[in-house]
């Protein structure tokens, strides 16, 4: 990782730390997600899409031996769990919405941890 990416990283993780705490929360009191949370998932996901074209111009100029496939693989994934679980979480409109929620910000969070291992090659 260099150190344009580490700040980026760290707001990303604690964006959906937050978004996840806070469909918990929701999930504990028996609430279905609202339109705000959808909207801090889609502010996620923006802040996702400036991570790609940041890692995507730092791959470009040389930094970083990551393996391609798995590396846009990983940011592709990445990018699609919280829309997805959004378009889920607003279908279904009980407490189980805030369940998923929570874990596609989770999920989201633990594929940025792999991201970093795979930038750093182990």
């Amino acid at each position: 990782m260099t150190a344009v990416t580490v700040p980026l990283v760290v707001l990303v993780v604690a964006a959906c730390v937050a978004l996840a705490g806070w469909a918990t929360w929701f999930v504990v009191a028996d609430r279905a997600v609202v339109l705000r949370q959808l909207g801090a998932a889609a502010g996620v996901v923006a802040l996702l899409l400036v991570q790609a074209v940041v890692a995507g111009l730092l791959l470009a100029r040389g930094d970083g031996s990551v393996s391609g496939g798995l590396f846009w693989g990983y940011v592709v994934t990445q990018a699609l769990v919280l829309p997805l679980a959004g378009l889920w979480a607003f279908a279904e409109r009980t407490r189980w919405s805030s369940v998923v929620l929570a874990v596609a910000a989770l999920t989201v969070a633990f594929l940025e941890y792999r991201l970093v291992q795979i930038w750093g090659g182990r």
